[in-house]
């Protein structure tokens, strides 16, 4: 494979004229990120229990405005839904816990899907960032603040999605 460019002052000069190119746009601001002063803001936070030998899933999603959750059995062809906005009062409530700082030491473990088991996954998101974690209940040091998000979940979600 030969390179576009042989000569290294070529190179060099063609560098120079793209480089002033790079600079020179006008930088647009992301329109989903336009609202967001702080990139630590958790802005989204799903919830999800997947696996087992009959293909069983619950999920849960939460946002600033509206929490949605579904469940079913793949196994049995069953799935339902359930949607519902929610407060800035609650859902300042359901994050109080949850301390953006400390989202990178917590630790996820090992699948257990492999073993007919059923994985928790925690997605946190931020403008900055996403956090996922697997299993991360095994991390009884930093677990504790999403064990508090799932209590306070729980006093809003009707009983057949806890």
């Amino acid at each position: 494979m030969m390179p576009a460019i042989k000569n290294t002052p070529l190179k060099l000069l063609f560098s120079l004229f793209l480089l002033p190119a790079f600079f020179s746009c006008d930088k647009k601001e992301n329109p989903t990120s336009a609202g967001h002063k702080n990139p630590n803001e958790i802005t989204f936070i799903s919830l999800s229990n997947i696996g087992g030998d009959q293909g069983y899933y619950k999920i849960i999603k939460v946002t600033k405005d509206s929490i949605q959750a579904e469940q079913g059995m793949a196994a049995r062809a069953t799935h339902k839904e359930w949607h519902s906005a929610i407060s800035v009062q609650i859902w300042k409530q359901l994050i109080s816990s949850i301390n953006t700082k400390d989202l990178d030491v917590i630790q996820s473990s090992p699948s257990k899907q492999s073993v007919d088991g059923i994985d928790e996954t925690f997605q946190i998101r931020t403008p900055k960032k996403s956090h996922i974690y697997v299993n991360s209940y095994a991390d009884t040091l930093h677990y504790r603040q999403l064990k508090q998000f799932k209590e306070q979940l729980s006093l809003i979600l009707p009983t057949e999605y806890q």
